[in-house]
């Protein structure tokens, strides 16, 4: 019995992952993917949009500073990944990461700016008014929402988790999973880069 519901379970998981990769994928092709204007505030407290980036791949990702797991690993990915690139001898300031939170309770701009230097130095933090994260989180399609800790005064944020790059043109290109390893995104990045040094 306890393989058979094993099965089921992974069923269920596997039909999720082909309905939402379809909803990109159809969305994407109708001109309505995810991604869309926004003006934030960054870790240094400056206000930030997104035509801030034109010219430049935008790969956003949506967590939160009090996340105990899966937020930090996919920005550590992230950062290995970039980090990868820049020792192959690329140039990546073509790519701009961004950590939208969707925690603007708790993330402030000084917690924001405590917790972004732990990953990669460029990575840009943004945060919000809580309309303003909403309006975001609506504009890429990101589902979010508090979670009471029973018999505790704190709370998690349930959220997706994925990372969005968006073109230099601001729209919707790909997503990273949680499935994609950093050599992945590696492979995917390198062609859109210009090497500068050789590393041999």
């Amino acid at each position: 019995m306890k393989i058979v519901r094993l099965m089921l379970w992974a069923a269920v998981v596997l039909v999720g992952i082909f309905f939402v990769g379809r909803h990109f994928m159809t969305a994407q092709d109708a001109g309505s993917g995810p991604g869309g204007p926004f003006t934030l505030t960054s870790q240094t407290g400056q206000k930030v949009s997104d035509t801030d980036f034109r010219g430049r791949f935008m790969l956003v990702y949506f967590g939160y500073t009090y996340c105990p797991d899966v937020c930090p690993l996919e920005l550590e990915k992230m950062s290995r990944a970039l980090e990868t690139l820049d020792k192959e001898g690329y140039d990546t300031t073509p790519l701009q990461p961004i950590f939208i939170s969707i925690d603007p309770e708790r993330d402030t701009v000084k917690e924001m700016a405590e917790y972004v230097p732990q990953f990669y130095p460029r990575l840009l933090g943004l945060t919000g008014t809580p309309e303003e994260i909403a309006k975001v989180a609506k504009e890429y399609k990101v589902y979010y929402k508090k979670r009471v800790v029973k018999d505790s005064d704190g709370y998690l944020m349930d959220h997706q988790s994925m990372i969005f790059v968006m073109g230099p043109d601001g729209k919707f290109q790909r997503i990273f999973s949680s499935r994609n390893t950093p050599d992945q995104m590696v492979a995917a990045l390198r062609p859109v880069l210009t090497k500068v040094k050789d590393t041999k």
